[in-house]
């Protein structure tokens, strides 16, 4: 899929963005450049020691910004596909600073599209979240904005052949800024901030998100939105898991947050196609035949008033599956 291929992953110093590159780069030896493009030049050159030049001469690296229209040109040129994973995704930062979320978040995605449209990019996938179903939140917001602007975008190319597609998931295990990082550094104070003892969250491994993406490049028709079926948690086995009999103390749901995530709305449910192991929100302006999708694929439509929510999801993960991920996927040297 990928054999001869050039990639450009914005973000790309970010932790999504490393473990994509880590992940073609071990099975698509055969790529041709991947170029990481990110506004950070030290994260650059740490990611440069992780991946060296002598052994990984596919690999390049361009400061720049989505902000950046030209930057994002010159950086397209020769680029068979995009993965867009840049953005400011802090709540409340997005909260205090609102309109440099919808810099980078809207106008940074569209500028990723027009740059796309100007060159001879072939597919792009754009990453989402949750926050983007039923926002209450800006981030969310800018989310589901950024979400229609990829989506509509394949009805802007005419004859150009270019894909655009959307890939949403939940709260990735680890990643920096959430939930199970801050409760491991805060245990060692004794006492764990808890929002909501009702609280539930989706929730994904970055090496699951990644192959979310990889299956999208393979499959995507243009303006579907990829929303994988995955695990939710209770936050108070994520305490339990972390820090078992260790002191909780009820803080209160932020400004922005929700008791519990939504990645299909019953609205979104209308447009919604169920498959095995994902569900795809196809796109309400008709670019293709979504029967025919469905038949190729072997999907089957939603029922009416259905909702994929962290609430009443079926799957749950156990104190001890949550203990074992962290082990895995976020600290080694994890220990109770």
């Amino acid at each position: 899929m990928l054999k001869e291929k050039s990639i450009l992953v914005t973000g790309g110093t970010g932790s999504f963005g490393k473990k994509f590159i880590e992940t073609i780069l071990k099975n698509y030896p055969e790529i041709k450049r991947v170029v990481v493009f990110s506004r950070d030049e030290l994260k650059q050159f740490e990611m440069a020691q992780q991946f060296p030049e002598e052994q990984y001469p596919q690999i390049r690296y361009f400061i720049g910004d989505v902000r950046d229209r030209d930057r994002l040109i010159r950086a397209l040129k020769g680029i068979d596909i995009v993965i867009h994973a840049a953005a400011l995704k802090q709540v409340p930062a997005a909260e205090y600073n609102p309109f440099e979320c919808i810099k980078t978040n809207v106008i940074g995605a569209q500028n990723v599209i027009e740059a796309c449209l100007d060159s001879d990019v072939k597919k792009v996938v754009a990453l989402s979240t949750d926050k983007a179903a039923g926002p209450i939140n800006l981030y969310g917001a800018t989310k589901l904005c950024s979400d229609k602007l990829f989506v509509a975008a394949n009805n802007m190319k005419g004859l150009q052949d270019i894909k655009l597609s959307v890939v949403r998931y939940g709260n990735v295990m680890g990643s920096r800024g959430s939930v199970i990082p801050f409760f491991l550094d805060k245990r060692k104070e004794g006492v764990l901030p808890i929002t909501d003892e009702n609280m539930t969250r989706f929730n994904i491994t970055l090496q699951e998100g990644v192959e979310l993406v990889l299956k999208a490049l393979d499959i995507m028709w243009g303006g579907e939105i990829f929303v994988p079926k995955i695990p939710s948690y209770r936050i108070m086995d994520i305490a339990e898991a972390i820090a078992p009999g260790c002191k909780t103390e009820i803080v209160g749901i932020r400004p922005g947050e929700k008791l519990h995530e939504e990645m299909v709305t019953a609205t979104d449910a209308i447009n919604t196609v169920e498959f095995d192991d994902y569900f795809v929100i196809l796109p309400s302006i008709r670019f293709w035949c979504p029967d025919e999708f469905m038949s190729n694929n072997g999907g089957r439509p939603c029922p009416q008033g259905f909702s994929y929510n962290s609430g009443s999801n079926t799957d749950w993960l156990s104190v001890e599956q949550i203990r074992s991920l962290i082990t895995e996927h976020v600290d080694s040297e994890f220990s109770i």
